[in-house]
């Protein structure tokens, strides 16, 4: 929580530096706008990426613990998996998974190929427990993903629900035709529905507040609130509410509100 609340000052202080917004009378040219809308595109694509790297992460660690112990699960994962050390007890364990050099389709829809690596200081489920991700040459559909992943398990809050903190550094998601994003993000992963069936991962439903920055493929930065958290669900992939303000170049004035479906670009707001 602590480096939410740092990378929000970082999006304060930015905002408070430009007081300014290029737009005249008439709005965003059309111009703006298409660039403003590709720049939503792409950051709507790198958060997709790692959003769906966390419930991977999350199904690959709890089949392994499955597999140990000689149980059946309902979330199998049709690709090759080592764990070592091969035993229930011993920590930190590394778990490579590798979705070959032709790839799988998962029943997400999403074509997968490369290699993901955890390394765990426990099991998924356990408070305090930590799981790093790394990545060799590993493909989201075509994107080629980089960086390390950070997910750490603080038991449950208040309420009963599983709360994550969840990091990401030095994100990438590139593609060959030129596409190269940077991506980092500090956040809260609440796990509201789902967590009775842990070994199916298809009827998960996750509260979400984050800080994220990076760059676009042109080299433009972007930071990013929430100003509701999401609320997200797996199958079939959606986020159903929350509010997003992105500070994009310096510049204020952005919002992806999926309560009403809109975005807002320089106080022009469409639906989508």
């Amino acid at each position: 929580m602590r480096k939410i609340i740092a990378l929000a000052l970082i999006v304060l202080s930015v905002s408070c530096q430009k007081d300014k917004t290029p737009l005249n009378d008439s709005g965003p040219s059309d111009e703006a706008r298409t660039f403003y809308l590709e720049s939503f595109n792409e950051y709507n694509l790198a958060n997709q990426v790692f959003q769906d790297l966390v419930n991977i992460k999350g199904d690959i660690i709890l089949n392994a613990e499955n597999s140990l112990t000689g149980k059946t699960s309902s979330s199998k994962i049709d690709v090759s998996v080592s764990i070592e050390p091969s035993d229930l007890e011993t920590f930190p364990k590394t778990i490579t998974v590798d979705f070959g050099p032709s790839g799988t389709v998962g029943r997400d829809g999403v074509f997968r190929r490369g290699v993901i690596r955890i390394v765990s200081t426990g099991w998924f489920w356990e408070q305090g427990s930590v799981h790093t991700t790394t990545f060799s040459n590993y493909f989201h559909d075509n994107f080629k993903v980089e960086g390390t992943q950070i997910v750490q398990n603080f038991g449950e809050n208040e309420n009963g629900f599983i709360e994550f903190d969840v990091e990401v550094n030095n994100g990438v998601v590139s593609h060959s035709d030129g596409l190269n994003i940077t991506f980092d993000e500090a956040s809260t992963r609440t796990w509201i529905v789902g967590s009775q069936t842990p070994f199916n991962i298809w009827d998960d439903e996750y509260i979400i507040d984050a800080v994220q920055s990076g760059f676009f493929s042109d080299g433009t930065s972007y930071l990013l609130t929430f100003d509701e958290p999401l609320h997200y669900v797996l199958l079939p992939r959606a986020v159903r509410s929350g509010i997003v303000n992105l500070v994009i170049g310096g510049f204020t004035g952005f919002e992806i509100n999926h309560n009403n479906r809109t975005t807002t670009i320089l106080g022009v707001t469409s639906t989508f």
